[in-house]
């Protein structure tokens, strides 16, 4: 975002002015946040210290909720619930805080998915950016698999999956290959029980992954057999 095209800096020397005192945030909390002049609200959203305050983004104004919103320390989640409702609907206005949005489904789509269907049913216009950023986006969290039932949501919100967003997608589930027999039976029991929940496209990775690991095993036949069982239920 161009500051100098949503400003003047009117209010700079005054902001100047109180940053030498110890309660300066403080100060500059009680004075701007719900000045009457909007330019005022807007420069203290983006110089605020710690990061903008909620109630900045929840402002009136889309603008000064813009520049907060691109400011916040916030959840992904509580940035979205905040955020003008103008912004959302408007698309002149999503392009300005398009590169924060970006980050943010970057780590978004690197967790467990809860969060990110959470913000996807507050900006499901964003559907598409999440789908970048599962396929293209730096992965940090590789510990973190996502969660079946909440990647089936967000595989229902896609109108067509490519290859590409499938092998991200399961590269995002459990890995089981360092799985004994019995944590595997445990897992394959679990998904038994959720399959009903679980997009066809995941259960059959499973499988595949399942089928592999038996390929690989040296367990002793019959507990070949009964993981087999398991695994043919996954259908």
């Amino acid at each position: 975002m161009n500051m100098e095209e949503l400003f003047n800096l009117r209010y700079k020397d005054e902001v100047e002015a109180l940053k030498d005192e110890d309660d300066f945030e403080a100060l500059g909390d009680a004075k701007y946040i719900r000045h009457e002049d909007m330019e005022a609200r807007l420069y203290w959203a983006f110089c605020r210290p710690s990061g903008s305050h909620p109630d900045q983004i929840a402002d009136s104004h889309p603008l000064v909720s813009i520049m907060a919103f691109n400011h916040s320390r916030l959840s992904a989640l509580k940035r979205f619930q905040l955020l003008h409702p103008d912004v959302i609907s408007n698309e002149n206005l999503r392009t300005k805080i398009r590169n924060r949005t970006r980050m943010l489904f970057r780590d978004l789509t690197d967790n467990d998915f809860r969060e990110l269907n959470l913000v996807l049913d507050i900006v499901p216009v964003f559907i598409d950016m999440a789908a970048d950023q599962l396929i293209n986006g730096r992965k940090w969290n590789d510990d973190i698999p996502a969660d079946d039932i909440e990647a089936s949501k967000f595989l229902a919100r896609i109108e067509s999956c490519d290859d590409p967003l499938i092998e991200a997608l399961q590269a995002k589930l459990q890995s089981f290959e360092e799985f004994e027999a019995d944590e595997l039976k445990t897992f394959l029991n679990r998904k038994i029980e959720e399959k009903e929940r679980i997009d066809p496209l995941i259960l059959e990775y499973y499988r595949e992954k399942a089928y592999e690991w038996l390929d690989e095993s040296e367990i002793h036949v019959l507990q070949k057999k009964g993981i087999e069982s398991l695994v043919k239920k996954l259908i």
